[in-house]
């Protein structure tokens, strides 16, 4: 199965987790042997006939796969292109998270694990995780930011319906970086019986390529349905949100190697990038270390991460994946910033042109439709990872800048 067990050449990360200069695992010496027993074996799981199958029957049967790629014709007009929506938001969930954590938690019963944990910031990834931990009937602990718990109330309580037990994260900004450091400690305290379901392309190697591999089903299906609808398998534009990266490294993953396919990964300008309230790491990011992978990460003259902001909670996070990292920095790939404003005009404008809510971390692609500089004849796939339900608090808030 291509999806899984091939390799962008180009692209991949070297035997030590490096994609160029970033990457690799920086651990605490109490992790060594977690992370090391995932390493050694992960890509032999994956490439197992006996886990591809089940695999399959799952994203088929449970997540409702393959999504539709839908051409967007009344936001099409607007932007004078060529637009199609991957519709990633009508996965079982609601988001592409279940691409990703149905594949974990087929690997963990392999490694023999009992109890799963995650950290959530939209609340989507922790949705799912409890989600699949009610499928297969595992211990399940989500640890999510004080602050996001309020602003995505209905995902908590989603979790705790599914039997997951909710952990808020205090310190910090009380976000999705916090509940990373916690699910961490966490991890550290129960090395044995313990399975840490990373939720995008960030941590220590193996998970960047761990998870890309997962997530990427969505560009192998976008190169199938795009061949059917418009003759070629090749867009011109794909678009897609990047907090910590996993949608957008679904949706490249099978273009990588395209230099046709021009892939733009869309961040979140929060106030302004220069306004202090910004979570645009592409631009204000330098070299460091975060959870485990050297990466470009905000911080300051003293190598403190300096905290984001985003409107968004799948997007307030001050780093970036180590692959997209590289796809920035070696010119793959190309970084636009969206301010919450023109992320809350997007919200609207796909809700009454095409009667799809988006979330709000989605919108912040769909916001950069106006600046691709895409021609009438030109395919535009923007990946649409997740429907706005979760955000209808927020949106209800400013509601002002959504008529």
């Amino acid at each position: 199965m291509a999806s899984l067990t091939s390799t962008s050449t180009a692209y991949a990360p070297n035997a030590r987790g490096y994609y160029g200069e970033f990457g690799g695992a920086f651990i605490p010496e109490m992790l060594y042997p977690n992370v090391e027993e995932l390493r050694q074996n992960y890509l032999t799981i994956l490439a197992d006939p006996d886990f591809q199958r089940d695999y399959q029957l799952l994203l088929r049967d449970y997540v409702g796969r393959p999504t539709p790629l839908f051409e967007a014709k009344r936001l099409s007009a607007k932007y004078n292109t060529r637009i199609f929506l991957k519709r990633e938001d009508l996965c079982h969930t609601g988001a592409h998270k279940v691409n990703n954590t149905v594949g974990q938690i087929l690997l963990a019963q392999r490694l023999g694990k009992t109890r799963i944990i995650a950290e959530t910031g939209a609340g989507q990834h922790g949705v799912a995780t409890a989600t699949v931990c009610a499928l297969m009937g595992m211990e399940c602990i989500v640890y999510m930011g004080s602050v996001d718990m309020e602003r995505q109330r209905p995902n908590v309580e989603r979790m705790r319906l599914l039997g997951a037990e909710v952990r808020p994260a205090t310190s910090g900004s009380q976000t999705l970086k916090d509940a990373t450091n916690e699910a961490i400690r966490d991890w550290i305290s129960n090395p044995v019986d313990t399975h840490y379901i990373i939720g995008s392309v960030v941590g220590p190697h193996p998970y960047p390529d761990l998870v890309a591999r997962l997530q990427s089903v969505i560009s192998e299906e976008m190169r199938k349905q795009l061949l059917e609808k418009t003759g070629s398998e090749l867009p011109a534009y794909v678009v897609a949100c990047v907090g910590g990266g996993s949608n957008a490294a679904g949706a490249f993953y099978h273009f990588l190697d395209e230099p046709a396919v021009q892939l733009v990964a869309v961040e979140a300008a929060g106030h302004g990038i220069d306004s202090g309230h910004s979570a645009a790491t592409s631009v204000l990011g330098k070299p460091g270390i975060i959870h485990g992978s050297r990466t470009l990460l905000m911080q300051d003259e003293d190598g403190q991460i300096t905290e984001p902001y985003s409107l968004s909670a799948g997007l307030d996070y001050p780093g970036i994946g180590p692959l997209h990292a590289f796809l920035g920095t070696s010119g793959r790939a190309r970084f636009i910033s969206i301010k919450d404003e023109a992320a809350l005009r997007a919200v609207a404008e796909l809700s009454r042109l095409e009667g799809i809510i988006p979330a709000l971390e989605t919108a912040h692609a769909l916001a950069a439709l106006g600046q691709l500089g895409a021609g009438p004849d030109d395919v535009v796939v923007v990946n649409l990872s997740g429907r706005g339900d979760k955000d209808l608090e927020t949106y209800m808030k400013y509601a002002d800048q959504l008529k």
